[in-house]
């Protein structure tokens, strides 16, 4: 498995925060960069029909070597890291972990501890892939390409495992909502796929959010203070005044499980201007529905109040794959089955977030998700143990060789 780490190791050092503000595809030029030196290694281990677009979609065929008549399924992942924490100079650290506290960055007083994620409790006598404490590790999802690249190379050095045709997916922009964007399903050709990009070992999903993304500008009045009385409107106020009226029970920081939850993710501006950014999620459709409306009724309300001074761009994301997945749930079955006869015990839940599979498997291609072994994505805390991406590459080669062998998913 050593090619498995030295491939993880050289593609976090690609630079490729996607940009949820540019207008282009893919967001942000550096993931062009990543993309192409992943068609030469594509091309190099033996991949066929290797094809990379001008909007940074990545595609590549492992032939069928059986006789068997085989759907055509596949595997994805995407290549941007998240806008929300760095992802420039990543420096991972490899960490013999015996336990207790790890020391990211003696000189900032980073530290990773299980006091705060409790998880790190599982890994002692594990070897760990950290951050040092200043960027992201980039473990989503570029774990989830090292492993499928590794999957992959280890077929065609082994063809007396029997598989049918195989297409490989890498996408852009999936970070901020686009992955699915441009993905042409039809030249992919598959009647299935895999997005290799969940968290810790076993995890296994096909439930995501219901997801809306909602911009709000205030245009506000400014006055002198000193005179400011019946004529001052200050946009900064308004926004917080929006804010505190959505439910506090409803945030990200308070809820688990199958619960909703809208989150301020970005707010700036002045007493003349101000912009909020909202992200809406809930698996459940009606209550998905509910929480738009209440956001609408809120501006509603308090434009009545300081005379139409907000406005509201509200925009549907992606919804929840369960709908078009459990048409198919034999491909679902097939994952937990090959998890289970490797001994690793399936986890399964809903994911709390997106993939790309989300808006794939409602645009004809259905596609769960499996673990790629990380913890704390998206900022820096992140880690991922070696044996959990040694076995995301197994679990990946056996659902090839039961797909053939069984050959009961139509």
């Amino acid at each position: 498995m050593t090619k498995l780490i030295e491939r993880f190791i050289s593609y976090v050092k690609f630079d490729t925060k996607s940009d949820e503000n540019s207008l282009t595809c893919p967001s942000t030029k550096k993931q062009l960069k990543l993309a192409s030196f992943l068609k030469e290694e594509m091309i190099k281990i033996g991949l066929e029909d290797v094809t990379l677009d001008e909007n940074g979609y990545l595609m590549g065929t492992l032939p069928s070597n059986s006789n068997k008549d085989i759907p055509t399924f596949g595997f994805i992942a995407h290549m941007d890291t998240a806008p929300a924490f760095s992802g420039k100079d990543i420096k991972p650290k490899f960490i013999d972990y015996n336990g207790g506290d790890i020391i990211l960055n003696k000189e900032k007083n980073i530290i990773l501890s299980p006091n705060d994620f409790e998880e790190l409790n599982s890994y002692i006598g594990e070897t760990l892939i950290t951050t040092d404490g200043t960027t992201l590790l980039g473990a989503d999802d570029k774990a989830g390409i090292a492993e499928i690249l590794t999957s992959m190379e280890y077929l065609i050095d082994h063809p007396e495992i029997k598989h049918g045709k195989i297409r490989i997916g890498f996408t852009p922009d999936e970070e901020i909502g686009r992955g699915a964007d441009l993905f042409d399903v039809e030249e992919f050709g598959a009647e299935f796929a895999y997005t290799i990009d969940g968290g810790r070992l076993g995890e296994v999903e096909y439930e995501n959010f219901n997801a809306a993304s909602a911009k709000i500008e205030i245009t506000g009045r400014s006055v002198h203070p000193g005179t400011a009385k019946d004529q001052l409107i200050n946009a900064l106020q308004i926004g917080i005044e929006l804010h505190n009226l959505l439910p506090v029970n409803q945030r990200p920081e308070f809820t688990q499980g199958y619960e909703g939850f809208y989150m301020l993710s970005e707010m700036s501006g002045d007493i003349s201007n101000a912009k909020l950014s909202y992200i809406i999620r809930d698996h459940d459709m009606k209550k998905f529905i509910e929480k738009k409306e209440f956001l609408n009724h809120i501006v509603k309300l308090l434009n009545q109040k300081y005379n139409d001074a907000i406005k509201l761009e509200l925009k549907d994301s992606y919804y929840n794959m369960k709908e078009k997945i459990e048409e198919k749930m034999e491909v679902f079955d097939m994952a937990l089955d090959s998890m289970i006869q490797l001994g690793i015990k399936p986890i399964v839940k809903p994911v709390r977030g997106g993939t790309d599979g989300a808006r794939l498997s409602y645009m004809g291609l259905p596609c769960p998700n499996i673990f790629t072994g990380g913890h704390n994505f998206h900022g820096q805390y992140e880690y991922i143990p070696v044996s959990s991406m040694e076995k995301a590459v197994k679990v990946i080669v056996k659902i090839v060789e039961n797909i053939e062998k069984n050959n009961n998913i139509k």
